[in-house]
């Protein structure tokens, strides 16, 4: 199998200090933040940025400070920020960060209830916008599918050659009004994607560790953190987003997968060869 690639969510739009202390917010926090997730074995910190009170936002300029000083504190790391911003941004304020210098980012593939009245809106002609500016702009694209339509949608807009090989993508599961995070769920999802794709899994709350062993056993890959799941355990708050890190990396060494580093997952990915003039 190839070696493990974690993604370490570090942030999210939603979860607060009041949910989790360790939910950074301030520039130095993400940092900080990043840089004990990347020591414990992630090689992709998926980003959303925050302002200093917590208030998420997609600012470019917010982004590029951020990424600065990740980018200081954990070298090579692959920095992928986040185009679904939160609920009820528009187009074009989520996709603005496609205009910085970045290698990675991600690519929502779908319309979803997200609890309550809140709906994260992703209409076809959405998708195709946010597909054509980040290959515009050479940016690999993570395809976060929270259902199974939204696999499908993806293989309807790549046989029109609006999204390209290769593919990865990102089973979100168990968020309130998509799909949950059961094993016949994932066996769904990953029967549903092309031989040749590669995928990681998102397992929201109680599903973080169960799907991420799963993935682990399958051969596939595992996103955690801060944003999913503010739990090590039942009832015990995970004291940074490092701790979950660390969990899925003694899950994997249980199941003999080593872990990758950002060079080998990039290689993994078949994203291009890592290029100091592409990201900041």
């Amino acid at each position: 199998m190839d070696d493990l690639i974690i993604t370490a969510a570090i942030s999210g739009a939603e979860t607060t200090k009041a949910h989790n202390p360790h939910v950074p917010y301030t520039i130095d926090e993400m940092a900080d933040a990043a840089y004990k997730a990347v020591q414990a074995g992630a090689s992709i910190i998926h980003l959303h940025a925050r302002e200093d009170d917590g208030t998420p936002t997609q600012d470019k300029t917010r982004y590029e400070a951020i990424i600065k000083a990740i980018r200081k504190r954990c070298g090579d790391v692959i920095i992928q920020p986040s185009t679904g911003g939160a609920v009820g941004m528009s187009r074009e304020e989520r996709v603005q960060v496609a205009d910085l210098p970045i290698e990675m980012a991600t690519l929502d593939c779908g319309t979803l209830n997200f609890g309550g009245d809140a709906i994260f809106v992703n209409t076809e002609n959405d998708i195709i916008y946010f597909a054509n500016r980040l290959y515009g702009k050479n940016i690999y694209p993570e395809l976060e599918c929270f259902e199974k339509g939204h696999i499908d949608m993806v293989m309807r807009l790549h046989k029109k050659g609006i999204i390209k090989k290769p593919m990865h993508f990102s089973f979100v599961l168990g968020v309130v009004g998509g799909m949950t995070g059961e094993a016949r769920d994932f066996h769904f999802m990953r029967e549903s994607i092309p031989k040749d794709a590669t995928y990681s899994v998102v397992g929201i709350g109680k599903y973080e560790f169960s799907l991420a062993e799963l993935a682990i056993k399958d051969g596939g890959h595992v996103r955690v953190g801060l944003e999913d799941n503010i739990y090590l355990e039942k009832g015990v708050l995970a004291e940074g987003n490092h701790a979950l890190v660390e969990k899925v990396v003694a899950m994997a060494a249980k199941h003999g997968r080593s872990i990758a580093t950002p060079k080998k997952a990039r290689e993994i990915l078949k994203m291009e060869a890592f290029d100091d003039a592409h990201i900041l």
